[in-house]
Parts: C-alpha cells; structure tokens; sequence
C-alpha cells in the first residue's frame, strides 16, 4: 500500500469534487422522480466515503514520499492541483446540509460541514497564496505554458462562497451570521478579479499558441467552473440575505443574483461549446482516458447549480431545462470518468509511475567485403 501510493498527486481529489456535485446539483433539479433524492444521498455517501480514503492515502504519501510530495509542489503542472483538496472538503461538505441530513441529521450534517468548510475554506486561501507564489518564484513559468490548471488554486475561494451561505441559518442572529454572509461574498470577489487575472493568459495561449496537448484537452471544461459556481454564490447570497443585513442589501443580492448570473451564464455556455469543440477534435486525434477527464464533471456541475439558481430567482422555464439537460451531460461524464477511473485502479494503470522515455539505439553499420 505504501508503495502505490508514491505517485497519487492531489489531483486525484478532483474525482471526489465531481462526485459531490452529482449528489448536490440533483437535489436542486426541477423534477419529481421517486427515489431521485435517495440516489443523490447515496452518491454523496460515495463522495464522503471516497474523501476518507484519499485523505488516508494522501496522508501516507507525505509520510513516507515526502520526495515526491515536495517534487509535486515544485511542479507547475501539479502545484495547482492543491486547491482541488479544498473544493473536494468544500464540497462534500455543502453536500451534507443538502442531502446528507436525511441520513445523519441535522445536527450532526451542521458540525459535519462546519468542520470540512472551515478546514476547506483555510487550505484555499492557503492554496490561492502559495501556488500563485511558487508559481512566481520557483516555477519559473512561461505564457506557453498556460493551461486552464492555474485556475484551480484560485477557484478554491469560489466555492467556499457558494456553500458557505449554507451554514448561515445555523448561527446565532445578528453579526454571526452577517460576518459569515459577507465574509462568503469578499471570497466571492477575491475568487472572481483573481480569476479575471488568470484567465485571459489562459485564453491567449490557446489561440495563439495552437490547441492543448491531448491529454490536457479536458481541462478547458476547468473554466467552467468559476463561471457557474460565481453563478451559484450570488444566489446563495440572495436566498440567505433576508433578515441577515439590511433589507436595502438584500434587495442588492437579489438584483445581484440576476443582473451578475444571467450574462455569466451565457458567457458559459459559449465556453462549453468551445471546449466541446476542442475535446471532439482531441477525441478524433486518439485522446486516450487520464484523470483529467474529471474536468468534465465538477465545473460542468456548477454550471447546473448556477442554472438552477437563476431558474428561481428568474422564474423562466428555460433555466429549468439547462438545469436537467447539463445534469444528463454531468451524469454521463461521472459514469465514464468513475468506470474508466475504477479500471486504471484494478490495472493499476493510474498508481504506476510516469514512463521512461525510450532510449534511442544507436545506428548499426554492418561491415561489408
């Protein structure tokens, strides 16, 4: 077991990340199916079930592969993957207050989130300093090598503002729960000018520098996530905010919700067609299963929520569709990571280390009479 945990990196927590959001997103869709709660409930059981575990194996790789957990900090292309730890506890936590207390109760859901978003939300902006800075002093990047990876850390703030509203009504009233609603809405903007930040050297790297390698094709669907979880935060702020500040503020968020949520959205869903235009041509080009395809299902699972957002607060119908037809997208894209993800476990193609290069032989002449 210690020995096949050397090369599990931080971002395998982003299978966990995609599987909450399939329980949390499926509990706010506009639909009635018998059983459809009970199933959400128990994929968030998976998703808990699966943090322990990682956090177990993690645990044992820093013990005893401290070399190869400090060569991962010093990784560009891993480093940024340390903000997936927070979004998984954040998530798996959000998903407690929402499914999970039909199974736990409410009381031991509260502590429960309680505790996973406060660790959550301290390692995210732990992650949303330190990562920027390696990158900036160790790492030594250059624009080239741009991916939509270095979201990731500053992500990480996002959904602690999203889910945070959650444990708003469970606090004692006046400053408490104020504190923590506009502590969640400061998250919101240090998460959005820093992804506003990132982003545009992440889309100018793609259309001047050509289309991501192959395995990274996946991670395009990453930009999503900021989009539809900012989506998702300025809803929650609208839906928690009355008799938490004033009601002028309130009235703010609302009008927030939908004059910030509506544009974003678009915005969105014209990125979605782009990645899938990307990962089409990717897929025709021989793009083979790694774990960036979970790229697929976390980012596009706020999209859900941001949808499901504004379908309330909006009222429109249209919103109610997006909602159900990206849950059938992010649905099929958990079973098709989680079969592919459970087969490279069983193979052990997913724990062996990375393949030498093949040495080049060296040219033969043969003598000739």
């Amino acid at each position: 077991m210690v020995t096949a945990v050397r090369h599990l990196g931080p971002n395998w927590y982003a299978s966990v990340m995609g599987t909450a959001i399939v329980a949390t997103a499926g509990a706010g869709l506009p639909l009635h199916l018998p059983g459809l709660r009970t199933a959400c409930t128990a994929v968030w059981a998976l998703s808990l079930a699966m943090l322990l575990t990682l956090l177990a194996a993690r645990t044992l790789h820093w013990t005893h592969h401290r070399d190869q957990a400090r060569a991962h900090l010093l990784d560009p292309a891993m480093a940024p993957f340390y903000g997936c730890l927070a979004m998984a506890l954040l998530a798996v936590g959000g998903g407690t207050l929402v499914v999970g207390r039909d199974w736990i109760g409410v009381r031991a859901a509260v502590v429960l989130d309680a505790a996973l978003f406060g660790a959550g939300t301290l390692i995210g902006l732990t992650a949303a300093v330190a990562v920027p800075y390696l990158m900036a002093v160790r790492h030594k990047v250059h624009p080239a090598q741009a991916t939509p990876v270095w979201l990731l850390p500053v992500v990480a703030p996002m959904v602690s503002a999203a889910l945070g509203p959650l444990l708003v009504p469970h606090l004692p009233p006046g400053q408490p729960r104020e504190t923590l609603l506009l502590a969640c809405f400061a998250m919101f903007g240090l998460s959005l000018l820093a992804t506003l930040l990132m982003l545009p050297l992440v889309f100018a790297r793609l259309v001047t520098g050509g289309p991501l390698p192959l395995a990274l094709t996946p991670t395009l669907f990453l930009v999503l996530g900021p989009l539809g979880q900012s989506t998702t935060a300025v809803g929650k702020f609208a839906d928690f905010a009355p008799g938490v500040v004033p009601a002028a503020s309130a009235q703010g968020f609302t009008l927030l919700a939908i004059l910030y949520g509506v544009p974003v959205m678009g915005f969105a869903l014209l990125w979605l067609g782009l990645a899938t235009a990307h990962v089409v041509r990717a897929r025709r080009r021989g793009m083979r299963f790694t774990m960036t395809w979970w790229a697929f299902t976390f980012p596009v699972g706020t999209c859900v929520t941001g949808a499901e957002s504004l379908a309330h607060h909006t009222g429109l119908a249209v919103y109610d569709g997006l909602a159900i037809v990206l849950y059938g997208v992010l649905a099929a894209a958990w079973v098709t990571a989680a079969v592919h993800t459970a087969r490279g476990l069983l193979s052990g193609a997913l724990l062996a280390g990375p393949r030498p290069a093949p040495v080049a032989l060296r040219p033969v002449t043969a003598r000739t009479t």
